[in-house]
């Protein structure tokens, strides 16, 4: 009897594991499923959620940011960040037609504060300055800001809602300094296009541009008492499928990793 009562327990026992085993599974099933759906396809080594990101981002950005994504994507694999760069206005237009994009960063806040309602709490990743581009070796000696004000000069801005464009005006107006421009671009990389290609004598444009074209352009300082600072502003975008893998990247961009890459690029740290 004893032993019948032995062999009765262990089925029993074995009757109880088998079906907890499927229950198990299925509960570690339901929380895996629940996890990819928040971060799109589990997390990177870093932490950080994987994901495409798509980063809205303003035109001065461009050289930079394709040696900041790479990098960004090499510390997280999984991740790919695809950037889309344009003039600020642009990318303020895009985000209110309601673009697919993840993040956002302007060269200037009173682009992204415009857009409180459409973003996160933005954070300032970088500053910059501005310069007077002119062709190579300087032929029309070029020496500062008074020197635009010459109608024989051609010289070339970018148009006034642009945040290089407002800098320009703002530092020209500060110094009462009257220029007519032979044409107002809609970013800051199409007024450095003009004066690379010799279709203007000299332009406004950010001092880390100017330093991606030194073949082509010299750069003439503005002294810092005439000169206007940018601020770069990033932020995550309410509309975003992937907001903590985008809150992850906007994040990053603070670190010391990205900021070595930003400054090495010439942007000052904010």
């Amino acid at each position: 009897m004893p032993l019948l009562i032995t062999r009765r327990r262990a089925a029993a026992a074995v009757l109880t594991t088998a079906l907890l085993v499927p229950l198990a599974a299925c509960g570690s099933d339901d929380s895996g499923t629940a996890k990819d759906k928040g971060s799109g396809s589990g997390s990177t080594s870093s932490g950080a959620p994987k994901a495409d990101l798509t980063v809205l981002a303003a035109s001065s950005l461009t050289d930079v940011f394709k040696e900041a994504g790479a990098a960004y994507e090499t510390e997280n694999p999984g991740t790919k960040v695809t950037f889309s760069f344009a003039g600020s206005q642009e990318l303020a237009a895009q985000v209110k037609q309601g673009a697919p994009a993840d993040a956002l960063v302007t060269a200037d806040t009173k682009t992204m504060d415009g857009l409180s309602g459409d973003t996160g709490k933005p954070t300032v990743i970088a500053k910059n300055r501005l310069v007077i581009a002119t062709g190579e070796g300087n032929p029309e000696n070029v020496e500062n800001l008074n020197d635009l004000s010459d109608p024989k000069l051609k010289v070339v801005l970018a148009a006034p809602e642009v945040p290089v464009g407002r800098y320009s005006e703002q530092i020209l107006d500060a110094q009462k300094i009257e220029v007519k421009p032979v044409s107002q671009e809609p970013n800051v990389r199409a007024v450095l296009s003009k004066v690379e290609l010799g279709e203007a004598d000299a332009g406004l444009v950010y001092r880390t541009d100017a330093a991606t074209a030194t073949d082509k352009v010299d750069a003439i300082e503005i002294p810092d008492a005439q000169n206007a600072i940018a601020s770069y502003p990033a932020a995550t975008l309410k509309t975003s499928k992937h907001g903590e893998a985008a809150a992850a990247f906007v994040a990053w961009l603070s670190t010391p990793a990205a900021q070595k890459i930003l400054q090495g690029a010439g942007f000052q740290q904010p």
